[in-house]
């Protein structure tokens, strides 16, 4: 059995890390446009303010609602495209070309000023969504793939901290942009520019790690999967351990090609043990966007605003904090309790105390209203509401944040995980499109109500969907066919039986060979 040590795992935590990257794209995008469009030069330089100078809330709530909503829009196609494209190249070399593709889309939202109006943002948030949606995708296929189970929880969740990572830069960056660079094009410029960094990162780094054992022995090519998961396990090919876990990724892929033989889309969707796994990957992205966190993730300036931190300094230095919070909760609870609690019990946690605390923070709102004059410093009652917030991360970090990845990454087999990946991020994209759009007017119209109706999806839904799915801590990719009825348990271990002795007599044969010579 492999050493549960990080040094063990160190290649595959190195993976991880130049992967994830570009889920910190996802993160970063995903926030800077929120802030960036409440800065006055850039509502002023585009046109969204009245002629006599005052807001016009109208007009500011569409173009809003737009630069963050047409990412999501592209990053919907973007994860749809992204599953035949990676079942082709694999997940390295696809990662790369959907780097590329965002990065094209990057400059363009820099470029946009001056003769160049909103319309190359729009272009640019469009060609970069396609790219991070594909991302999206497939990163979490692919370090899911080359991770150990012992500890794959952890390092999948790793997804949700570089989200949060990611999200923080961008509140940050648009703070820095707000005190030192008020006006001028750079108020747009270096948030949207910035995204050039992780990108690059990821693109130079992914030439330093390996291609997905799984996804070669999927394609026939054994003696480089065996090659690859023994290089990130840090095995010699030839170490029982790694002999015994290609056995059993071997032994699903036979399984799988066997049962559903010349069966395509319809197979991958409705075939045995398949349907409800898919199922499940909608279900619960419907729930996590639609549980608040992203309302207040993409627009947290004007949630801040919503509650009483007046001034674009103020609700981005609240943001900012919420940032901070957001990701030191999110990393403890990845490194330190997903794979002690299990998935269940955190999301059901979670769900209860998000619930709790958007249920005070909607009924402060109703009973302390912030005042209609705006004032330097935040009312007490505004305070409360901000720590309620900062509570409600926590509690969000803890389980609806980083586990609906980890759990739809641990219930897909390898023939039709990146259908199953690629289906949950195409359905996370869509649900958030639709919330994005309609985010800043139900701020402008509900009010307190926005907060209790989120509530009564954290506890009413969310809750009973978490008491309702299978556990799957400390399950291996290939034990999911069992859970979801795909195979029996004696199959199974008949199955990993034959390929275990057909490695060790192939190994026998290479070694007699050896010796005559």
């Amino acid at each position: 059995m492999a050493t549960d040590t990080r040094f063990q795992n160190s290649r595959v935590y190195w993976l991880a890390f130049i992967v994830y990257w570009g889920i910190v794209l996802f993160g970063y995008d995903t926030g800077v446009g929120g802030g960036v469009v409440t800065q006055a030069y850039f509502e002023s330089h585009f046109g969204l303010v009245n002629p006599d100078g005052t807001a016009n809330t109208k007009k500011a709530n569409d173009v809003s609602s737009n630069v963050v909503s047409v990412l999501q829009a592209g990053a919907f196609f973007g994860a749809l495209g992204s599953a035949p494209i990676s079942a082709a190249l694999g997940r390295r070399w696809s990662l790369f070309s959907f780097t590329i593709i965002f990065a094209v889309g990057a400059v363009l939202q820099t470029i946009a000023g001056g003769s160049r109006g909103l319309g190359y943002i729009y272009a640019g948030r469009v060609i970069a969504g396609v790219g991070i949606g594909a991302i999206s995708a497939v990163a979490p296929a692919y370090v899911s793939e080359c991770s150990p189970k012992e500890v794959r929880g952890r390092i999948t969740g790793l997804f949700q901290i570089m989200v949060a990572v990611g999200v923080m830069i961008s509140y940050f960056i648009n703070l820095g942009v707000s005190l030192h660079i008020p006006t001028g094009f750079a108020v747009w410029r270096i948030p949207f520019g910035f995204q050039l960094v992780p990108a690059g990162i990821m693109a130079f780094g992914l030439l330093t790690v390996k291609e997905s054992p799984r996804w070669l022995a999927s394609k026939g090519r054994i003696d480089e999967a065996i090659a690859n998961l023994a290089y990130m396990r840090k095995l010699h090919p030839d170490d029982e351990r790694v002999r015994s876990e290609m056995a059993e990724i071997e032994a699903a892929i036979v399984e799988e090609r066997e049962a559903r033989k010349g069966l395509g889309l319809r197979e991958a969707f409705f075939g045995k043990g398949n349907f409800i796994r898919f199922v499940i990957a909608v279900v619960i992205f419907l729930l996590q966007q639609w549980g608040g966190q992203n309302s207040v993730n993409y627009y947290a300036p004007l949630i801040f605003k919503s509650i009483g931190y007046t001034g674009t300094s103020n609700s981005l230095l609240a943001s900012g904090i919420y940032g901070i919070v957001k990701t030191v909760a999110t990393a403890l609870f990845v490194f330190f309790l997903v794979d002690s609690l299990g998935r269940k019990l955190s999301l059901f946690i979670s769900s209860m105390g998000m619930g709790i605390m958007f249920f005070i923070i909607g009924a402060l709102l109703k009973t302390h209203p912030p005042p209609g004059i705006p004032t330097a410093d935040p009312p007490p009652a505004s305070k409360a509401m901000a720590a309620m917030l900062y509570i409600y991360v926590c509690f969000y970090s803890m389980g609806w944040g980083p586990l609906p990845w980890v759990y739809v990454s641990d219930i897909f087999p390898t023939r039709t995980r990146h259908y199953g990946l690629a289906t949950a991020s195409a359905s996370q994209w869509l649900f958030n499109f639709v919330l994005s759009k309609v985010t800043p007017d139900m701020v402008s119209d509900l009010g307190y109500k926005i907060f209790l109706m989120f509530a009564t999806i954290n506890i009413a839904g969310m809750a009973t969907f978490s008491l309702l799915i299978p556990e799957t801590k400390g399950r291996s990719l290939e034990e999911m066919d069992i859970i979801f009825g795909s195979v029996s348990v004696d199959q199974r271990r008949a199955d990993i039986a034959r390929q275990e002795r057909a490695l060790e007599h192939e190994t026998r044969s290479e070694q007699s060979v050896e010796q005559k010579v």
